[in-house]
């Protein structure tokens, strides 16, 4: 198991209906290209101005290997 949560049908026949839905391609492929037209100063800028939203807990991961 890879941790990812598994889908339930419903989920999978929304998932379904949105990638035939020719408008909703269009709302995603817009996301898409308007996130991808930033600078790495205005992402950076973005995460700094958003920290305090978020509680970051970092998780200690004993290894065997020295790996992370």
């Amino acid at each position: 198991m890879n941790g990812s949560t598994r889908l339930s049908d419903q989920e999978k026949r929304e998932m379904r209906e949105d990638a035939h839905d020719v408008e909703r391609a269009k709302v995603f492929r817009a996301a898409r290209v308007s996130s991808q037209t930033g600078s790495l100063d205005a992402y950076i800028n973005f995460l700094s101005e958003n920290m305090e939203l978020f509680d970051f807990v970092p998780t200690i991961r004993n290894t065997a290997n020295y790996k992370l």
